[in-house]
């Protein structure tokens, strides 16, 4: 039975590998904008006594081939002299027969024509005056095209940014989205339209929609057939801890590994600062390839060959069921429940990351082998995974893998529970009447410790990262495809475990540990929107620079224990 699922597995392996060539195609280095905040900009050019478009060129001359303008609100255009803004009270003292409790605006011809169709609400003309019965100072209120215009003249790749509001009217003629525009990009966290009246604001959106990572827009899935853009931004609290060289690093790892389009910027307080933040990001886009332009949304058509990876996944549930001691069609059964409940259309995806990496661990412990068959058969699991996941949506973004923690936390516990013996009651009885000794539960509560931190630091932002790593990480990026340490970790413990004298249960636990490794492989691929190239060679180094470590690990073990015992 296990020659013939191992014979499904390599029959699924190859339609699998041709179903990646689209995913491949789609993720092909292209464009990146460098996009500045116009508002940012703006603040800093009234300080040195220049215009937005004057600023905006000096930047241009820097290497921004981009710039966002986000939707001004009443209060701006008053705060800038364009509207004078009154309470009605003010009004009728000055003679005019204004309401008393209305809100009243004068000024630009033009703009008030264009306030007087824009919200959901009641007005009056009082001969210059505009007024609505709420106080609109919060609203907003469009852009100045003529600095889309001339942004447009200057060759700037334009975006806008309109905000959602339950008062505004979505219609035809308003300036929502100008024809200058290259792209939208929501401001705060809802689409334009959304809950209600996304159909209409879709009507209104002609140009594709960028996706900000790390912040989720409710709505934004109802624009994916403009096309979707994505777009890497630091929170601007967090750029002014970073320096210069610092940011642009991290701009630079968001284009060239997790597929980046728009790098979203803001300057620094000293213009010193951004010109050393956008010189050195530069340097990176040019070193991996990447040339400034204007992105386009990725066009993904799956292959219908990625169907032939349920295959393979069904082989290796197979697999586990034969290979775990103890009640293991059962579990495979319920593993299988499980996935189709929790991720539905995702189950396959979740399915390879949950059961290739513990297959490796279910055959003989005969060295590096072992190794050589868990890593086999984690790529093996990651070539399904990333056949299955790989759709337009999840390139974009919208659709991301579901279940990740979940990679890292289930395979490590089926690997614990296939230490398990047949004759499973004798062995919790031994187990149950083992004398405690203070070594092992110091082993023991390492092991969960490092379960648990590999859970809880994912990326950059996890809230248990250590300096000296993030600076380790810097310099290994620099110099190749940066591997996961959890990764690392795991490869360098199979030497130590299965090259050493140990007793069963030490072994044990070293392999426990392991598993978290062999585990990140699977999540490494989860991540769709990295190229699948980058988390090949991710996994590659990791492996390499994880098995060699290992090995110097058992030469100084080794060396330890012969003079130990001298």
């Amino acid at each position: 039975m296990r020659a013939f699922l191992h014979l499904l597995l390599f029959l699924a392996l190859l339609p699998s590998l041709f179903a990646l060539a689209p995913r491949l195609r789609a993720q092909a280095p292209g464009p990146v904008a460098l996009v500045l905040d116009a508002e940012a900009v703006r603040e800093e050019a009234r300080a040195r006594g220049e215009d937005l478009m004057a600023a905006l060129a000096r930047y241009q001359a820097l290497g921004v081939n981009g710039v966002a303008f986000p939707e001004r609100l009443v209060r701006d255009w008053v705060g800038e002299g364009v509207l004078l803004y009154r309470q009605g009270r003010e009004l009728v003292e000055m003679g005019l027969s204004a309401r008393p409790g209305w809100h009243y605006l004068k000024g630009d011809p033009a703009l008030l024509a264009l306030l007087e169709r824009a919200y959901d609400l009641p007005s009056e003309r009082l001969g210059e005056w505009l007024g609505f019965p709420v106080d609109v100072q919060a609203l907003p209120a469009f852009y100045n095209l003529e600095e889309l215009r001339q942004a447009k003249a200057m060759g700037l790749y334009v975006m806008v940014r309109p905000l959602n509001h339950r008062l505004r009217r979505l219609e035809a003629g308003l300036p929502l989205v100008p024809k200058e525009a290259d792209a939208v990009v929501f401001l705060g966290l809802e689409a334009l339209g959304y809950p209600y009246r996304l159909g209409e604001a879709k009507a209104l959106v002609p140009v594709p929609v960028a996706l900000i990572e790390g912040t989720p827009q409710a709505g934004l899935g109802a624009f994916r057939d403009q096309g979707i853009l994505r777009l890497f931004s630091l929170r601007y609290e967090w750029l002014l801890t970073l320096k210069p060289e610092e940011a642009a690093e991290k701009y630079g790892l968001a284009a060239r590994e997790r597929s980046h389009q728009i790098l979203y910027l803001r300057p620094y307080p000293y213009p010193e600062d951004t010109a050393r933040l956008l010189k050195r990001l530069q340097e990176e886009l040019k070193a991996s390839g990447l040339p400034l332009g204007a992105p386009s949304p990725r066009a993904l058509a799956p292959s219908p060959l990625r169907y032939a990876a349920w295959v393979g996944v069904l082989a290796g549930l197979g697999l586990l069921a034969l290979g775990l001691p103890v009640y293991g069609p059962l579990v495979a059964f319920l593993l299988l429940l499980f996935a189709l409940g929790y991720a539905g259309s995702q189950a396959g995806p979740l399915l390879a990351a949950l059961v290739f990496p513990v297959l490796g661990f279910l055959g003989p412990r005969n060295g590096l082998w072992m190794w050589a068959r868990s890593l086999g058969y984690a790529l093996l699991g990651a070539v399904f995974l990333s056949a299955l996941g790989s759709t337009e949506e999840a390139l974009s973004g919208l659709a991301p893998f579901k279940g990740v923690s979940l990679t890292l936390l289930v395979p490590p516990l089926l690997v614990a529970y296939s230490f398990l013996e047949k004759d499973f009651k004798e062995a919790l009885t031994r187990l149950f009447l083992h004398p405690v000794r203070l070594g092992e539960v110091a082993l023991g509560g390492l092991a969960l410790g490092l379960l648990l931190l590999a859970l809880l630091r994912r990326g950059n932002d996890a809230p248990i990262v250590p300096e000296l790593e993030l600076k380790l990480r810097a310099l290994l990026q620099d110099v190749m495809v940066r591997p996961r340490f959890k990764e690392v970790f795991g490869h360098a413990l199979f030497p130590l475990a299965l090259l050493l004298p140990w007793p069963r249960w030490v072994q044990n636990g070293l392999l426990f540990l392991a598993s978290l490794g062999i585990a990140s492989i699977l999540n490494t691929f989860s991540h769709y929107h990295t190229p699948l190239p980058i988390s090949f060679f991710r996994v590659l180094n990791g492996a390499l620079l994880g098995l060699s470590l290992g090995l110097v690990g058992v030469i100084l073990v080794r060396r330890l224990r012969a003079w130990w015992s001298a």
